[in-house]
This record gives C-alpha cells, sequence and structure tokens, in this order.
C-alpha cells in the first residue's frame, strides 16, 4: 500500500466525523413560549458541524420564559369587563396556564436525552419516565462504554503490550473523540557510567506532537487511531542521530463476541430516550388535560356564584316588596306591627345572603384569572367577568354505554401509555441484563509502525522521513487476539437479571391497577352523570312549585287570609330551591367535565390539538356539543 493511500485511509474517518452535516438547527421558539416541531426536532439533531465546525463547541441558548400575559387576554377586556366564553377561557388557559408552561419544558428535556444518548451516554429522564438502573453497567449513569479515550504517546487509546502480551480494549462512544497533545520538556540525569554515554552527566531536549481519534459503532465495534512524533537531541556520545525524531502510528479495534455484541446493547439508551419521548409527550397532555378540568370547573363554579347573586338579588327585591306592601296594609289597619317586623327580618335576612354570594363571586373571579393569565396587573385585576356561556343541559346521549366508556378510556388515558412506555423500557433491560450475563469476550487487532530519523542538515529524511516509515510500515507490528473475562460465580449480572424480571412484573401489576383504577373512575363518572341528570330534572320541578305555592301565599296574604310570616316561608322555600337548582346544574356541568376526564377525551371534546398547547399557538374552536342554549333557574323545561 502506497505512502498516499495510508495517508488517505488515515484522513478520511476523521473528515467523515468532522463534516459530516447534521440536518436541522435550533428554530426559535413560538409565541407565548411556546416550542415548534422544528426546534423540538433540532434539539434531538443537534448542532450543524459543517461547514461552521465550531458550532458543537459553542452554547445553543434557549430563550427565556415568557411571563407576560398573551394578547388575547388583553383584547377581551372591554369598559373594565371581561368577556369571556369558555372557549376563550380554554385558550387563555393553553396560552397563559403557568401549570402547563412548567410542564410543557418535559418534551425539550426529553429531545435532550435522545440527543445524550446518540453520543452514547445514558439518559438523565424526567418525572414521570423510568430509565431501568440494570441498563448502566458499573456506575449508575456510565455510558455505553466505560473506556477512556485513546492514549498518549505510542497508545492508541486501550492498547497494551510488552513481553509478547498485546491487548486492544473497547474505546471511545458513538460520537468520535479526537486528542492532540503537545509538549516541551528538558532533562538533565546524572550517570554512574560513561560507558554508554560516554559523560557522567546528559541533558536531553524533546519536543513531542500527539494525535489520536477513536470512536464506537452501535454494533459493539470500536476502533482508535494513535499517530505521535518525538524529536530529541542530547548531549549523549554515543548515538546513531542526534537530533533523532521517531514516529509511531498504531490502529486497533476490538469487536465483542459475547457481552456487549448487538445494537440492541450498544443502542439501549437510545431506545429507552425515544421511548421516553413519548413518555413526555403523555405527561404533558395529562397536565393539559387537569389544567383543562381545572378551568372547566373554575368556569361553571363561577357561573354557579353570578347566579346565586342573581337569585339572591331577585330573593332582595321580592323581600322589599313584601315590606312595601305589608307597611301599607299595617298603615290602613290590616296587618299588624308585628308583621311589618317580619318583613324587616326578610330584608336584612336576604341583604346577607347578598353579600355572602358576592364575596363567592369575587373569590371565584380571582381564581379563574389565576388559571388563564401568567401575572395580575391592574387591568385584569379590576376587571369584572362576564360569562357569555350558560351551565349545560342534559342530553340524550350523554350518558355511554359502560363497556364502550372502558374501551374508549382505556384507548386514550395518558397514563395507561405512560405505563406501556415504562414497560417497554424494562424490556429493554431485560434483554441487556440477559446479555451481560454472558462472559466478556472479544477479538482485537492490532496494526503499528515505527520510524526514526535524524534531524541535522547533514542527515537525510528528518521529521518527513520519521513519519514516512511509519506510514508505509518500514517497522511494522501486527498483533491478533481474543481477551476472555468472567466473574467467577457471576452474582452481580445474576442480580441485575432477576431485579429486571421483578422490576417488570412490577410494572405489569402497575399497568393492570391503572387498569382497574380508570374503570373505576368511569363507573364513578356514569353514575355521577346519571345521578346528576335525575337532579337536574327533580330540581327544576321542585323550584317550579315552590314558585306556584309563593304565588298562591301572596294572593291568599292579600285576600286576607294569610300572614307576612307565611309569605316569607315561601319565599325562603322558593330561594332554597332556586339556590338548590343552580348548585344541580353546576354538579351537573362538572359530571360531563369529570366524564370527559375519564374517558381520555377532555382534549377532543373541547377541539384542542396537543400542539396547540406545545406551540402556544391557539386557534378559534366551536363550543363542545353538550352545550345548550341559556337556561335560568326556575324556568320550566
Amino acid at each position: 500500500m502506497s505512502f498516499i493511500n495510508r495517508v488517505l485511509l488515515l484522513i478520511l474517518p476523521l473528515s467523515f466525523a468532522v463534516a459530516a452535516p447534521q440536518q436541522g438547527e435550533a428554530g426559535n421558539t413560538n409565541i407565548m413560549n411556546g416550542f415548534s416541531q422544528s426546534f423540538l426536532r433540532s434539539i434531538g439533531q443537534g448542532s450543524k458541524s459543517f461547514p461552521d465546525f465550531w458550532r458543537p463547541y459553542t452554547q445553543r441558548r434557549v430563550p427565556l420564559p415568557m411571563l407576560e400575559n398573551s394578547p388575547r387576554l388583553q383584547s377581551l377586556i372591554h369598559d373594565g369587563k371581561l368577556e369571556l366564553s369558555l372557549s376563550d377561557a380554554l385558550s387563555l388557559a393553553l396560552e397563559n396556564n403557568l401549570d402547563i408552561v412548567v410542564q410543557r419544558y418535559v418534551v425539550p428535556i426529553a429531545a435532550t436525552d435522545v440527543l445524550r444518548t446518540k453520543s452514547g451516554q445514558a439518559s438523565r429522564g424526567f418525572t414521570g419516565a423510568q430509565n431501568p438502573g440494570e441498563l448502566n453497567s458499573g456506575a449508575i449513569g456510565a455510558g455505553v462504554s466505560s473506556a477512556g479515550g485513546t492514549g498518549g504517546t505510542g497508545n492508541a487509546g486501550g492498547i497494551t503490550g510488552g513481553g509478547g502480551a498485546v491487548s486492544v480494549g473497547p474505546a471511545g462512544a458513538f460520537d468520535p473523540t479526537v486528542n492532540y497533545t503537545f509538549s516541551w520538556e528538558r532533562v538533565t540525569s546524572p550517570l554512574n557510567s560513561i560507558v554508554v554515554s560516554g559523560i557522567p552527566t546528559t541533558t536531553s531536549y524533546g519536543t513531542a506532537n500527539s494525535f489520536s481519534y477513536a470512536q464506537m459503532f452501535t454494533e459493539g465495534t470500536s476502533y482508535s487511531v494513535s499517530l505521535s512524533t518525538l524529536r530529541q537531541s542530547t548531549t549523549q556520545q554515543n548515538t546513531l542521530f542526534n537530533p533523532d525524531v521517531t514516529s509511531r502510528l498504531s490502529i486497533g479495534i476490538n469487536q465483542p463476541l459475547l457481552a456487549g455484541f448487538g445494537t440492541m446493547a450498544n443502542e439501549r439508551f437510545i431506545i429507552v430516550a425515544r421511548n421516553n419521548q413519548s413518555t413526555a409527550s403523555e405527561v404533558f397532555r395529562q397536565q393539559v388535560i387537569a389544567s383543562i378540568v381545572q378551568v372547566e370547573n373554575a368556569y361553571y363554579d363561577l357561573l354557579q356564584f353570578q347566579q346565586n347573586v342573581r337569585v339572591t338579588q331577585k330573593e332582595l327585591d321580592a323581600a322589599k316588596e313584601l315590606l312595601d306592601e305589608t307597611e301599607k296594609e299595617k298603615d290602613i289597619g290590616i296587618l299588624s306591627n308585628l308583621d311589618v317586623v317580619t318583613a324587616q327580618s326578610q330584608v336584612a335576612a336576604s341583604q346577607r345572603d347578598l353579600i355572602v354570594a358576592e364575596t363567592n363571586e369575587q373569590q371565584q373571579e380571582a381564581a379563574l384569572k389565576q388559571l388563564i393569565s401568567k401575572q395580575g396587573n391592574p387591568q385584569l385585576d379590576q376587571a369584572t367577568i362576564v360569562l357569555t356561556d350558560p351551565m349545560p343541559s342534559p342530553g340524550e346521549n350523554d350518558v355511554p354505554e359502560a363497556a364502550a366508556a372502558f374501551r374508549t378510556a382505556l384507548a386514550n388515558r395518558p397514563e395507561l401509555r405512560e405505563d406501556s412506555n415504562n414497560l417497554a423500557n424494562q424490556e429493554v433491560a431485560i434483554k441487556y441484563a440477559n446479555s451481560n450475563l454472558r462472559p466478556n469476550l472479544a477479538l482485537f487487532g492490532l496494526y503499528a509502525g515505527a520510524g526514526l530519523q535524524g534531524n541535522t542538515p547533514k542527515t537525510t529524511g528528518g521529521a518527513a522521513g520519521s513519519l514516512a516509515q511509519a506510514l508505509n510500515g518500514s517497522y511494522p507490528e501486527y498483533a491478533y487476539g481474543l481477551n476472555f473475562s468472567a466473574s467467577i460465580r457471576n452474582r452481580a449480572a445474576q442480580a441485575d437479571a432477576i431485579r429486571a424480571q421483578l422490576e417488570r412484573n412490577q410494572q405489569e401489576i402497575t399497568i393492570q391497577n391503572t387498569k382497574n383504577q380508570i374503570q373505576l373512575q368511569v363507573q364513578q363518572a356514569r353514575v355521577a352523570l346519571i345521578q346528576g341528570k335525575e337532579q337536574v330534572a327533580a330540581a327544576h320541578e321542585a323550584t317550579r312549585l315552590a314558585q306556584v305555592t309563593l304565588d298562591a301565599e301572596r294572593v291568599r296574604l292579600r285576600n286576607g287570609l294569610s300572614t307576612a310570616y307565611n309569605v316569607v316561608l315561601r319565599e325562603r322555600d322558593l330561594v332554597t330551591a332556586q339556590y338548590a337548582e343552580v348548585q344541580t346544574l353546576d354538579i351537573y356541568a362538572k359530571a360531563l367535565v369529570a366524564m370527559d376526564q375519564a374517558l381520555g377525551t377532555t382534549l377532543d371534546q373541547n377541539r384542542i390539538q396537543l400542539n396547540e398547547a406545545l406551540t402556544g399557538n391557539v386557534v378559534e374552536r366551536p363550543m363542545p356539543p353538550y352545550h345548550f342554549p341559556a337556561q335560568t333557574p326556575g324556568q320550566v323545561r
């Protein structure tokens, strides 16, 4: 093989390592502190190294979080009022809810784990994703290979030799490693003999250059290349060349045959990181669902409190009207002072109830504002929320069939998909632990060349000649062999293999437990929905009858057949019935929300795409199909 061919053989792998293009670059995060799909892909691919080879070594900046409220919130405030439909509230939550904003970062964090494992290192994981401990050999957190980089002068990483024994161990990781070392030294040494050097004290000068390259592939194959030169001059008298240049080229390769063989053993971290990337989406989906449910419930609770204020205001108006009538009839001698006091007592009680209802409304307003904004401001804090959507009315198809509901929940619940991904990770751990039960057996090979030339004007060759000798194989060294090692009794590997299976069994039980919990939640949601529908119907009828009774009692009072006290009692009955009707409507609305959550269809029901929550770009959407025209307490249906 010619000198040029050997140089090309050495340089080509290095050039590919440096110049190989990596698709995708850091995209900008989207508005509202969201993350675009291109940004997430670019994280998993890493920075381009061509043509800007230095880019992988520079910090890649991630924009700071945006803590300002989205423009949508400001646009909905007019004349001190925040007009809010349920769709608007959900859109604002997707843009501003801090629980969603925080959990949104799980998705790009999972993408960084994919990038990290592509280099051959272990993933770091995150809450909700399991990284089985059995994936790590030796210290927890170690990567695919614990072997160091290539060595110093004369050694290609992991190559040792002496006395006829040669060994080439594994070297590098999936990301190639390049090392270069330059050194200069001056050494003065006393000698106890002048036979060899001709003088009792020697002084030598040395200039060394060392270059090495190492890489591992997913099949477990690793190789390393080391090239070194050393220029020395000395005061010794009996040297062949002075100064001289020595060069050495070493190429070593290592291939595991038992433990560590195959792509599964070496890509285990990559497989787990990609599984965890799917888990991250489910963790985020679960948080979005929880936040959407929280906003829906808060919306309906505020609607209930607002209707309570209206009911209480009507109660107060009716009590004042009764007081006026009572005072008039007392003046003409029909009623007594006791009847007037009774009417006054009812006015005072109604005023108290109105204050309580308004307090509850204001507190719920503050709670809803916090769910749909990142931070408060005077305009938002002082705005009164005007809800534009009514409570949902019961429909004929609101309650799903039990078996179909359970099937839907199993297909949609993110918790179950998280558990399934964790089980898949545990299966990877079992396969790797079984592979690790086998002894270590590796086939290795070594090629080395050396060179020696003088480096004076009178000698030929010099540094270039010494390097050419090393590259041309003027003084070659060839070696190959097998490296075998095994742990007697192999107890650590046995323990890991058994533990991996035990943890797999735990995970399967966890999945079954999750299914049982889902089934229970679906059953409870169905019961609550059925009871809610019946309660709404009963509450409607109770309100109607209370109104009929109050009207009749008022007629009796005008005809002198009743008392103001009896009318007050009938008014209290009506208010109690109206309160109960509003509460049952709220309970029914939240039962619908709970049903969607149990089925895992909250996002679908509200026409929400997960990508909307991830990017922060929210589109307008129609209302969910279970929303019906507004109903007021006491209206006959």
